[in-house]
């Protein structure tokens, strides 16, 4: 291991290592545009050029390996200088795009020219037009003008999709990125294009001009599109709704994870976000009416109570997908399965395309927990309809679920009639809300904290970033407020808490906590 020294800090380092690399261990930060710890070296930007000792040359950080006793100076006048002139150099046909540009606030142009540049132009105004605002997809937009042929997206189209639909063109000052004849960028990863687009030449067309990343808040979170879990850092606007038309998500980011989806995610889940904001449920709803959580509370518990003292649980029915928190779901099997001996079916199945990538054909994010939790073996959704029409139920109870999508409308207003208890919980008006005795509105995932369990057993955190909206309560506060008027008294007041007592009868889980999971989750343990 060659032991290397940089701006005065020694350190031992594998073979191969880059500098540039060896530095970030360092906590020193080398300028770079083409560099991508994702994609292959390119080193055609040049701005992280380093001095080395003895080298009568500088030498690009990201593709010069460490080697035993090499003394490396970042920050050198030398090297400044030439980061200037480099940085004078991309911006000599840059346009000045900085007010109606996107990147604004997160452009690697603006942020090194305020770090080093700041120098006097010695360029005439006369630049090389190309083409603005050009589509290149669904998701992405093209400006060629503000690009700096980093080659980033070439490379991540050629290498991480596979599907190689950039290219760059013409020579010199004329080069340019683009589309090859014929192509659109319509893959299922497209727009990690623009997240990985150092300037604003390639921009996200949903987010374009809703509102500078200045205003944005963000949260960490996992995507609940599918049971990979891809981690991902959730930005929304909290004291500016009306700068995004009132939806709060403004948009969803990648965030690196080694072991699950590194710096990446699909289309699908980027823009799944949607539903959050759209028909949302506000108000406690008693036969179309507007009602209250104590009268919802009081009249649930009152025929749930009955049914348990004359040991009736059977005639509960409880339908329900995997896409509530692990916590959630401990909550169900205690009061329906445990307390209650109620009908509690199998998870609504989602599915849908997959690859060898990313994307998973089960679209619950939460499956892995239910089966931990031994939660999917129950009857199907339909058999608990057919039970409940048949007379065989006289509760139901429906968390998330739209009936609508395999009932027919009047379908829903027979269960309505028959049933003495007709409950939905969730946070979207659908078709079954609309027939529901009793409406009970809940938090949206990202309303609330607590885990989710992915595909390969990795339980994995995700983090309230806004309080849900209107009377709406978080599902697991909600269950708890029944469990306690059935006569089981929880003392755990959030989603850590349930965790844990959760955690401590369940083998897989036992030693973790949220503090372990911590924000690249935890592997469980084997049986």
């Amino acid at each position: 291991m060659p032991n290397i020294t940089i701006d005065g800090k020694q350190i031992s380092v594998p073979e191969g290592t880059a500098i540039m690399q060896a530095a970030e261990q360092l906590g020193i930060y080398i300028p770079r545009y083409c560099y991508h710890p994702g994609l292959s070296i390119a080193g055609n930007c040049r701005v992280c050029r380093v001095e080395i000792e003895k080298n009568p040359k500088l030498q690009i950080a990201c593709h010069t390996p460490a080697a035993e006793g090499m003394v490396v100076y970042t920050q050198s006048p030398r090297a400044i200088a030439e980061r200037r002139s480099v940085l004078e150099f991309l911006l000599a046909d840059h346009p000045l795009d900085c007010p109606v540009c996107d990147q604004a606030g997160e452009c690697g142009l603006q942020d090194f020219y305020m770090q080093f540049g700041l120098y006097d132009p010695r360029f005439e105004e006369i630049k090389i037009k190309k083409k603005k605002a050009v589509p290149l997809g669904p998701h992405v937009m093209l400006d060629q003008e503000r690009c700096i042929l980093c080659s980033r997206c070439v490379r991540f189209t050629d290498e991480i999709t596979k599907t190689g639909e950039f290219g760059i063109f013409n020579r010199g000052n004329r080069s340019e990125v683009g589309l090859y004849p014929g192509k659109i960028l319509n893959n299922p990863y497209s727009a990690n294009a623009a997240d990985i687009c150092p300037v604003g030449a390639l921009t996200e067309r949903d987010f374009r001009f809703k509102a500078r990343v200045w205003y944005l808040s963000s949260a960490p979170s996992v995507c609940n599109g599918c049971s990979q879990g891809c981690n991902i850092s959730l930005q929304f606007i909290s004291e500016r709704p009306h700068l995004n038309n009132g939806n709060r998500v403004a948009r969803i980011k990648p965030r690196h994870n080694p072991e699950v989806n590194d710096w990446w995610m699909c289309d699908f889940g980027r823009y799944g976000f949607g539903p959050i904001d759209e028909k949302r449920l506000t108000q406690v709803r008693h036969s179309g009416a507007e009602s209250s959580w104590d009268k919802a509370f009081e009249t649930i518990s009152r025929v749930l109570n009955k049914a348990k003292q004359n040991n009736q649980g059977a005639c509960i029915g409880v339908i329900w997908a995997a896409n509530l928190i692990t916590e959630e779901l401990f909550l169900l099997r205690e009061i329906f399965q445990e307390a209650l001996k109620a009908r509690l079916g199998a998870p609504v199945p989602s599915s849908g395309p997959a690859d060898d990538f990313l994307i998973k054909a089960d679209k619950n994010p939460n499956t892995m927990a239910a089966e931990l939790l031994g939660l999917t073996h129950g009857p199907l959704a339909q058999e608990i309809i057919k039970e409940a029409l048949e007379g065989r139920l006289k509760a139901l109870w429906v968390f998330g679920v739209d009936l609508g999508n395999f009932c027919e409308a009047q379908t829903l207003h027979d269960l309505s009639q028959k049933l003495e208890l007709f409950v939905f919980q969730g946070p979207n008006e659908n078709q079954t809300s609309v027939s529901a005795q009793w409406v009970l509105p809940s938090a949206a995932y990202v309303e609330k904290d607590g885990t989710f369990i992915n595909c390969h057993s990795r339980a994995q955190r995700i983090g309230r970033a806004f309080a849900p909206p209107g009377d709406s309560k978080e599902d697991w506060r909600i269950l708890l407020g029944i469990s306690r008027l059935l006569g089981r008294p929880k003392i755990q007041t959030n989603p850590q808490e349930i965790f844990l007592e959760m955690a401590a009868g369940i083998k897989p889980l036992q030693g973790l906590n949220y503090e372990k999971i911590g924000l690249n989750g935890a592997v469980l343990k084997k049986l």
